[in-house]
């Protein structure tokens, strides 16, 4: 099979254009577009300022955690020195059967004594006056088959409940993929973006140091941002208790991916980079703040999330947020992943 022009392209090492599509064919009329991304500037982290607001009234973030200091004190010049393709949305349910279909792989909450964190719909609300109760619970028998949504699965939604070694799986079978098919784009592999490469991703393209890639304010989110909102859960008559957000997105948990078209799309056209679902990414956590290259540790490793997620509040769902999951193994119904293209990074 032919190689495609990007890929011709980046085999010569002339530069594609910002914005050029690659599509890996994942059969059965299965696609998945990555954007190029090229080599560029961005400032990582957040201001105090910014803190502030997020932890605020309109943002909605819990004051007095440490999750804020997680961003640096200060934001960093940041500069991601080579182009890659980074996934136009996140990596969807239809996208990853097609693998699981191929590779006959079980995900790590599908293993036995396996489980993973699901909403328990029997949960009312926080009690906060009494005991707290936690509407997430960890669940066995449920997977990225079931997330335990109250509604039916759609292969256009995120996939959700798949781990960083479920993910990282993923992008190996892609790349194998890719290459057998004589479509992968020499020296690249599919993998998991940096945590550089995903902030700078998500900025769109900007040097400013805004809270979120269009921006400061959080009204221009409108149409762009599944968060947690007005929108009222199955078969219930009030909101999510963490519902910041005024408007209706018309999801009360995942939104299919790029259903905002282009107003949800940043710089370098990428959707639902700001909320929908937490983004696992390569590189492992650092509560100090994010690196400019890979960063990994060999004892305790904690892998880095990135974005917001559809049952929280705005000032958890800016571009630098961040946080760090229990362990390589864990999964949740709020977290899934965004494949890249790029040279390849080494965990070893």
């Amino acid at each position: 099979m032919a190689i495609s022009s990007v890929g011709i392209a980046a085999a010569r090492g002339d530069e594609p254009l910002q914005g050029s599509v690659q599509r890996a064919d994942l059969g059965g009329g299965v696609l998945l577009e990555t954007v190029y991304i090229p080599p560029g500037e961005f400032l990582m982290g957040s201001t105090p300022e910014e803190k502030s607001w997020a932890t605020g009234i309109e943002g909605g973030a819990t004051p007095g955690t440490e999750r804020e200091s997680y961003e640096g004190q200060e934001p960093r010049k940041m500069r991601v020195s080579d182009g890659f393709w980074m996934g136009r949305t996140e990596v969807t349910v239809g996208q990853f059967r097609r693998f699981v279909e191929e590779t006959k792989y079980v995900t790590d909450a599908e293993k036995p004594g396996g489980h993973t964190q699901c909403f328990n719909p029997e949960w009312t609300s926080y009690n906060l006056t009494t005991a707290v109760t936690h509407p997430w619970e960890p669940m066995s028998g449920k997977s990225w088959r079931d997330p335990n949504f109250q509604f039916p699965l759609r292969d256009d939604f995120p996939v959700v409940c798949v781990s960083w070694s479920d993910a990282r799986a993923f992008a190996k079978w892609l790349t194998d993929h890719e290459r057998e098919a004589g479509r992968l784009p020499e020296g690249l592999e599919y993998r998991l973006p940096t945590e550089a490469e995903w902030e700078y991703a998500c900025r769109g393209g900007s040097t400013e140091s805004n809270y979120f890639w269009w921006g400061n304010e959080l009204s221009e989110g409108e149409g762009r941002l599944n968060i947690s909102a007005v929108d009222f859960l199955p078969d219930r008559n009030q909101k999510w208790p963490l519902a910041s957000a005024p408007w209706s997105d018309g999801f009360a948990f995942v939104s299919p991916v790029d259903h905002y078209g282009e107003r949800g799309r940043n710089g370098f056209g990428l959707a639902d980079m700001c909320g929908n679902v937490w983004e696992v990414i390569l590189d492992h956590f650092d509560a100090e703040g994010g690196h400019e290259q890979l960063y990994t540790v060999e004892e305790n490793p904690r892998p880095v999330c990135r974005g917001g997620n559809y049952f929280d509040v705005p000032g958890n769902a800016r571009c630098a947020v961040r946080l760090g999951l229990a362990g390589p193994h864990y999964s949740d119904s709020r977290d899934g992943f965004r494949i890249c293209l790029g040279l390849p990074r080494s965990h070893e």
